[in-house]
């Protein structure tokens, strides 16, 4: 594996031009430093990994960016390309998974699971994804600042297509594997026709590779997580005889791994800025709050009313509310239907 440091100075071990799975990625990294925090443990409780087809992008960012955003009426690369290893000018975004497709993915996940599942094990099986997806790639808190855009993938690609392609179908490829402390990021990269040339040694996204970390098809990425978690608070419970799914929370037991999530890199020519709207930007706009783990020491978060008066001054419109992002625990009302603990000694 590679090693640098990104933008923050946090340290970085990659893969360039491959999406590795975890147990590629566990092999290759073993004598990393980064290795030896999260990645190497094995004794992690039973979790699924569903498959997300998602059709939203997400960027947060900070109050000096947001101004910058508002000014150029987009997305640019602020440092120009100086903080990516190839150099290369990018605008950074990332999947957005809400509500609905954490409910089609455990649709998804338990039809595959017992192809002869019932209408009347359906009726009965309880919600149990969302109590999984704990990681901050599924959180309504942010690491990069109190303001999150949130377009549709179609959104973006057709404003990339428009604006940097002549009209032309973006092109995707996988960029890279990027392994931090306790992250796993998978990168897309998504550019122009015009620069075959320079992107040629990446390989092309898979459309249809039902093993692959993630592809694209009709406007949504496809997501298959290995890790979606970071804290392991539950265990998942198989009933093959019932065609169910249940938890069993671990309490005090619970552990810490890797999570993983997936980035889409645009690229865009040094200054050059990915427009949108300034209506469109003003409407996809949500507060966030800061999340509970560690952020980038420069990072600076504002208050609700902080941001609210900023955004209020930025966009004036007596009509616009600015929102709060809302924790998924807020959209699953009913608890899942949990396995009974089993006594200390039969834990052990």
């Amino acid at each position: 594996m590679q090693k640098t440091r990104n933008s923050r100075g946090i340290p970085e071990d990659y893969l360039i031009r491959e999406h590795a799975k975890l147990s590629h990625l566990k092999e290759v990294a073993q004598r990393t430093y980064l290795y030896s925090k999260y990645l190497y443990k094995e004794n992690i409780p039973d979790y699924p990994q569903p498959e997300f087809h998602v059709a939203q992008l997400k960027h947060d960012t900070q109050r000096r960016a947001l101004l910058r955003i508002w000014k150029d009426e987009g997305f640019k690369d602020p440092r120009g390309g100086s903080s990516d290893p190839q150099k290369h000018s990018l605008v950074w975004w990332s999947l957005a998974v809400g509500t609905e497709e954490i409910q089609e993915a455990e649709a998804r996940l338990l039809k595959r699971t017992y192809p002869d599942w019932t209408e009347e094990q359906t009726a009965k099986q309880k919600s149990f994804l969302w109590k999984f997806a704990t990681s901050p790639a599924f959180s309504e808190k942010s690491i990069f600042g109190s303001y999150r855009f949130t377009f549709t993938v179609q959104e973006v690609l057709e404003a990339y297509c428009k604006q940097f392609c002549s009209g032309a179908p973006p092109i995707m490829r996988v960029y890279k594997t990027s392994l931090y402390k306790q992250e796993v990021v998978h990168v897309v990269l998504v550019h122009s026709p015009a620069n075959q040339e320079l992107f040629s040694e990446y390989p092309l996204l898979p459309h249809n590779d039902p093993n692959a970390v993630c592809t694209y098809k009709d406007g949504c990425f496809i997501w298959r997580p290995e890790a979606m978690c970071e804290t392991h608070s539950y265990e998942l419970i198989r009933k093959p005889d019932e065609n169910q799914m249940y938890t069993r929370s671990l309490g005090s037991d619970y552990q810490f791994y890797v999570w993983d999530n997936v980035a889409i890199a645009l690229y865009v020519e040094r200054g050059q800025v990915l427009n949108f709207d300034c209506d469109l930007l003003k409407e996809n706009l949500t507060f966030c709050r800061k999340t509970d783990g560690n952020v980038p020491f420069e990072i600076q978060f504002d208050d609700f009313k902080a941001a609210k008066a900023l955004v209020e001054d930025l966009w004036p419109d007596p009509w616009f509310q600015l929102k709060e992002e809302l924790s998924l625990k807020q959209d699953f009302k009913e608890e899942p239907k949990e396995e009974p603990m089993e006594d200390e000694d039969s834990q052990q």
